[in-house]
């Protein structure tokens, strides 16, 4: 996993529940990095697995909803570090479809060892996206948060529906609508 989501997690941590907390989940993560993340930097998912965990224990917030929040977090890096992205898009249906076909192919010109999720995206209707997240990481919630973003990036109304298609999170169906 890239470093940049690490050095970002631990930031929303600081900012959220202070630099007290981001030290007490990394001290009792024993983490193989030590904590120690650069940006640039490649580390295990099951260190940020372990930091979210921990997290989670000591906020006592569920995993899923911490994992949306960081998304939300984190949509607004990409915005800044990346607004080619978002621009290339009218809107959030557009922005969504991008993201296995452009989007994923330029981060990983940037980042060639990068492992992203795979999004396959149908529209059902004028008003209606179907997204089919394949993770091994299992952390559709976190792709939830940057879609639930990514719509208000645009400043349209829509609702997500998600359903999982595999018992262990690694495939899920994302159903979203735009209202209106």
């Amino acid at each position: 996993m890239k470093g940049i989501v690490f050095t970002e997690f631990l930031e929303m941590v600081e900012e959220k529940f202070g630099y007290e907390m981001v030290d007490e989940i990394i001290a009792e993560g024993d983490l193989p990095s030590g904590g120690s993340y650069t940006s640039v930097g490649t580390y295990s998912h099951g260190e940020m697995v372990q930091l979210i965990v921990g997290l989670s224990q000591k906020t006592k917030k569920d995993v899923p909803s911490l994992l949306k929040a960081f998304a939300l977090y984190f949509f607004d890096t990409l915005e800044k570090t990346y607004p080619q992205f978002l621009e290339a898009a009218d809107n959030a249906f557009d922005f969504l479809e991008s993201i296995e076909n452009y989007i994923h192919v330029e981060v990983r010109k940037l980042y060639p060892d990068a492992e992203l999720p795979t999004f396959e995206t149908s529209l059902l209707a004028d008003n209606t996206l179907e997204m089919i997240y394949t993770s091994e990481r299992a952390m559709s919630d976190f792709a939830e948060g940057l879609m639930e973003r990514a719509i208000g990036y645009y400043g349209e109304d829509a609702s997500i529906v998600k359903k999982n298609l595999s018992e262990d999170g690694k495939k899920v169906q994302f159903v979203v609508t735009k209202n209106g």
